[in-house]
């Protein structure tokens, strides 16, 4: 028979001395037939492997019979370098990994013909120089669809990347150039400019990139950390963007814009009550990828909000002070020293993960990685090659291929077991439970579904990578949050396949408060099923209310300031003629539109800020607040602020320090008084025998379309009992309090009086006067609620009254 190259491939797996040692590279193929064998070199008319060359064939005599036996011995060199030893290596685990004196590389593509692997010195990177290309031999380093090679040597100072060949196919799905330098999906820091919003030579803002080679001498310093494992309806999150919260020059930190920042900070996120930080996202992206010049602001526009990957398992190296310095090295360490120093002030931290596309785009855009790697895996394609953009930024991941998952799962492991984050917070996540391209549910189940006729992009109601997620011994134990939506018209709110471990960004909660604080007719009722959690969207699937991630504003939107300033989107600054972002915001400017506004219209948004905060703060549920809500943030009216790398997005300090930021020490004590309440973080729904609802007169609530009142009573085994109420109408009201021989309602919260009466925390000077202003209400059971205010009342006994 003719042998090719696919053939000797198959009979390799029965070479038992590679099967013994991964590591070696073969130096002899010997094949025994009963017929003539003949190895022939043949032209080839495109890339493939390299053609095996006859050293030695002998006639041997053969027993049974005296047959004769051609035997033909191959040599198949190996590959060559002039730095470096190489051998055949491991096809496992995946990336490049320091192992028995060198390193190993190991990367999928199953549709590339060929692959190189390119080394690159740190000097020569901004050159495009390369200092080696290791071709590998499909017959020795490749196993399955994986191509493997190891090398010894000195790495110092050394970067890699792949070259890959094959079809060039855009209808099919392919994509090969082997002119192109690809990261690796696996890299564990990836290397281009080192300062944030730096162009790169002749202007470039797409710059050759290149992965960090690791070392043996790679290590940190963990100080014994461990997870800090808060039951998760205790915590209060933080939503951060890490560049914006120290970059504003009222920081005074000696790295504004890092890592490092942040964690000079930490004590104002410890002031404020909150235990767990949700970081925007921190995996290596390309900051330059929309940039232009803005003729508005007489800035460039860039990609600040960093939703757009373009490496998954590095974290971006422009948020570290030492930028590529050590390969990336530096950059690993100071993330690291973040979540270290963040647990030690007892507070977790979460990342922002965006798996639903990345920064390579639809057909028009830059081969980088995943593309020129195995596009046709990678993606969601039509069948003609077409790109799926249920992400709306024009690909998407191809989640639930095979492939696909166990790299989302690789990456979220190594995130938790080597970088200690505390779990993440998956962007657009309704893209993961999409079939993926080519579904078969014989592939995925090992059998057919009844009436299975899902088409790629199809819902799945058990999508294979959310249960391998859930089900993995490592992440099923971390915080899993979902944003239960996605850009092709999928809303999962209250319908997230959970297995009972995943929560959700309750997009329902932030719009229902919005409407009721505002005033809107017909909204009582769902604002008080907020109040406990939304048990209308997650008690029937068996999830608790700490399942309910409660948020009014966040990065995308108004913050809460603007939130009560502006009735319509304000974002020429983006150069885009007010064309982008959310145009119905639920928002209400008080009665004039803009910060300059009466004296009684900025009393009123003061006001209404307060009732938005307290409302999170008294909602089962978990609570998460915006950056730079908890001093009044204003970003204009600009609600899509994803470009500005500039005080628009920045966390203003100055602000928050100046004296007439009251609101900050409001948010403080609240915060506190959540913390200290046993009843507003439960495990469960709360019941009748722990929860009463009252309208203006007790056990009178009223959820009439017309009702703008809504109050709760509140058994607590700390507090005794609490009493809250929202009278979010335009009138004024005397309420009566329940009833309790024996015991006093007193006052503790009440957001239309002036700061610092509107909470009346046990220090504050002249409390016992504030008490005696209610005094005359309050012995006769009642209380004022002026209009658009909210009140919370402790219930203590008579004597100490």
């Amino acid at each position: 028979m003719e042998l090719t190259a696919q053939s000797a491939s198959r009979l390799l797996s029965f070479t038992p001395k590679l099967l013994n040692n991964p590591l070696e590279t073969p130096r002899r193929l010997v094949l025994s037939t009963t017929t003539t064998t003949t190895l022939r070199n043949q032209k080839r008319s495109g890339p493939g492997p390299p053609r095996l060359k006859i050293v030695n064939a002998r006639r041997e005599s053969g027993g049974g019979g005296g047959a004769e036996v051609d035997t033909a011995v191959a040599v198949k060199e190996k590959p060559k370098s002039e730095r470096f030893e190489v051998y055949r290596g491991s096809p496992t685990p995946f990336g490049a990994t320091a192992r028995d004196g060198g390193v190993n590389f190991a990367i999928f593509s199953a549709n590339a013909v060929s692959a190189t692997l390119c080394l690159i010195s740190l000097s020569d990177l901004h050159d495009n120089k390369v200092a080696e290309q290791i071709s590998l031999d499909p017959l020795t380093n490749k196993t399955g669809d994986v191509w493997h090679v190891f090398l010894k040597g000195d790495f110092k100072d050394m970067l890699y990347g792949y070259k890959f060949d094959g079809k060039f196919s855009p209808d099919k799905g392919l994509y090969y150039d082997s002119s192109r330098i690809l990261l690796d999906p696996y890299a564990k820091a990836v290397i281009s400019r080192g300062e944030f919003g730096a162009l790169g030579a002749d202007g470039n803002c797409w710059p050759q990139m290149a992965c960090m080679v690791p070392s043996f001498d790679d290590e940190f310093d963990w100080e014994g950390d461990l997870p800090l494992k808060y039951p998760q309806r205790d915590l209060i999150i933080y939503e951060m963007h890490v560049r914006g919260f120290t970059r504003h020059e009222s920081s005074r930190t000696e790295f504004p814009g890092t890592y490092l920042g942040v964690v000079e900070k930490l004590h104002h996120l410890k002031e404020l009550g909150v235990n767990c930080i949700e970081l925007m996202p921190c995996h290596e992206f390309n900051e330059l990828e929309y940039f232009s010049y803005n003729s508005v602001l007489g800035d460039y526009k860039v990609n600040f909000w960093g939703y757009s990957t373009v490496n998954y398992f590095s974290p971006m190296t422009k948020y570290s002070s030492s930028g590529v310095r050590n390969c990336g090295r530096d950059a690993i360490n100071e993330f690291k020293l973040l979540i270290r120093e963040a647990h030690k002030q007892g507070i977790e931290v979460i990342m922002d993960v965006v798996f639903n596309h990345t920064a390579e785009g639809n057909e028009n855009g830059p081969l980088l990685s995943f593309r020129g790697v195995d596009n046709s895996v990678y993606y969601m394609l039509a069948p003609k090659g077409e790109f799926y953009n249920y992400s709306g930024c024009g690909n998407t991941f191809n989640c639930n291929n095979p492939v696909v998952r166990q790299f989302i799962v690789d990456c979220l492991r190594y995130w938790v077991t080597e970088m200690h984050v505390d779990g993440f917070r998956f962007d657009l996540a309704s893209i993961m439970t999409r079939g993926s391209s080519l579904w078969d549910a014989v592939n995925v189940y090992g059998n057919s579904i009844e009436g299975d006729l899902l088409t790629t992009g199809s819902p799945l109601s058990s999508p294979p990578l959310v249960d391998m997620i859930s089900n993995d011994p490592i992440l099923h134990g971390v915080k899993l949050i979902a944003e239960a939506w996605d850009t092709g018209g999928l809303y999962q709110v209250g319908t997230f396949p959970h297995w009972g471990i995943w929560s959700e960004w309750n997009g329902k909660y932030r719009d229902t408060v919005r409407q009721f604080i505002k005033g809107t007719d017909g909204f009582s009722g769902a604002f008080a099923k907020c109040l406990c959690g939304s048990p209308n969207l997650y008690r029937e699937g068996g999830r608790k209310p700490w399942n309910s991630i409660n948020f009014v504003c966040a990065h995308d939107g108004f913050t809460m300031a603007d939130l009560v300033t502006y009735n319509s989107k304000h974002n020429s600054a983006n150069g885009e003629d007010n064309n982008d972002g959310e145009n119905h915001n639920n928002s209400w400017n008080c009665g004039q539109e803009g910060e300059l506004a009466s004296t009684s219209v900025k009393k009123l948004r003061k006001r209404q800020m307060r009732n938005f905060f307290l409302c999170l703060m008294v909602s089962q549920g978990v609570p998460m607040i915006y950056m730079g809500d908890e001093y009044g943030h204003t970003k204009g009216g600009n609600n899509n602020t994803y470009c500005h790398d500039n005080y628009i997005n920045y966390f203003q300090w100055d602000k928050k320090e100046n004296s007439t930021s009251d609101f900050f020490r409001f948010c403080c004590l609240m915060t506190k008084f959540r913390h200290e309440c046993e009843s507003l973080g439960l495990y469960d729904f709360p019941t009748a025998e722990r929860l009463q609802w009252h309208g203006h007169t007790p056990g009178m609530p009223d959820w009439s379309e017309t009702s703008r009142f809504v109050a709760f009573t509140l058994i607590d085994s700390v507090k005794g009992e609490i009493y809250v109420a929202f009278n979010a109408s335009h009138l004024p009201v005397v309420i009566t309090l329940p009833e309790h021989p024996g015991f006093r309602w007193e006052p503790l919260v009440d957001t239309s009086k002036p700061t610092p009466y509107d909470f009346l925390s046990i220090d504050l000077p002249g409390r016992d006067i504030a008490y005696d202003q209610y005094a005359h209400f309050l012995d006769a059971n009642l209380y004022p609620m002026l209009s658009y205010s909210s009140i919370i009342l402790i219930l203590s006994p008579e004597e100490s009254a």
